[in-house]
């Protein structure tokens, strides 16, 4: 794997360094006071820059007028599986990185990261799960605690990958369109929080659906945010669904984002007919765009199996 940064720009190299401060620092308070022996003999055993800023080609123009800004995207190895439980240990480091770069403009670069081990992403390599492929080729090391590579990939077979997209395809597409149309039926009876939650549910398979169908693989969060990005990165189309060029719009994302909770335990929570029908219209062209994808992605596996 490789270990160097020179593609990049010196702004960003910088960055990066930084960001990766930040996980040790976080990571580092989160367990200074654990008790539990496995906690305290937790380590962090690789940090891997993958996707765009890895492999070249990123785009970085927050200031034009479709506004896109390749994320860096990060996978970080742990030595114990249950230190991958991203509410428990890592949401300081979330929000750490969101301040930092949403409120101070310490960085300038929106941050994604993904938590595994190395049992998990040796298995991912070794069942051929496309994801595990890419980031085990085109990622950077930022930092390793040694130099123990991940296992060789062992690619599927062109008809073993067809039928593990289509399966994934015919899983979740029609788990997301059900619950699009069981918010539809909420909104008629009225119960409108209920409807934000199953159309925050329709969005989430959605992108389940396709990050499976593509890759073989999805992060096990409910994020609309993060499950977002790590989706429009496989496709440009999908950046589009959303438009953020206003106040307004963003914040009706947030809305749907913050569904996953609040729509069902806060009291607080309000969300308008109006405001659901524009939800609805971009889910529905969200499934849409994902059909496309998962389309074309089958037909070409079917030719190579062919």
């Amino acid at each position: 794997m490789r270990t160097t940064l020179d593609h990049l720009p010196s702004a960003k190299q910088r960055e990066l360094e930084r960001v990766v401060q930040i996980v040790f620092e976080e990571f580092g308070d989160a367990f200074a006071l654990a008790r539990h022996e496995w906690k305290k003999a937790g380590r962090i055993l690789k940090i891997v820059l993958y996707g765009s800023y890895a492999r070249g080609g990123w785009v970085d123009e927050p200031h034009t007028a479709k506004g896109y800004q390749s994320d860096y995207d990060l996978l970080i190895v742990v030595n114990d599986k249950r230190l991958t439980d991203r509410v428990k240990y890592w949401s300081k480091v979330d929000e750490r990185l969101m301040r930092e770069y949403g409120i101070t403009g310490a960085l300038k670069t929106p941050v994604n990261f993904i938590v595994h081990t190395l049992q998990e992403v040796n298995d991912g390599l070794a069942h051929g799960r496309y994801f595990f492929m890419d980031v085990a080729q085109d990622g950077i090391a930022l930092y390793q605690s040694d130099d123990t590579p991940f296992h060789q990939p062992k690619p599927k077979t062109p008809q073993q990958a067809l039928a593990m997209a289509k399966e994934y395809f015919e899983e979740w597409y029609p788990a997301a369109l059900k619950r699009f149309e069981i918010s539809k039926f909420d909104v008629e009876q009225g119960f409108l929080k209920d409807a934000a939650f199953d159309l925050h549910q329709a969005t989430e398979r959605l992108y389940h659906c396709v990050l499976l169908v593509v890759t073989f693989y999805t992060p096990h969060v409910h994020n609309l945010g993060f499950l977002r990005t790590q989706a429009e990165r496989l496709d440009r189309r999908l950046t589009y669904v959303w438009p953020m060029g206003n106040r307004k719009h963003r914040a009706m994302f947030e809305k749907l984002k913050e569904a996953y909770v609040k729509a069902r335990y806060s009291k607080h929570y309000r969300i308008s007919e109006e405001e659901l029908k524009w939800l609805g219209e971009r889910i529905e062209e969200l499934g849409q765009i994902v059909h496309e994808v998962c389309s074309e992605r089958i037909a070409e596996l079917e030719a190579k199996a062919s």
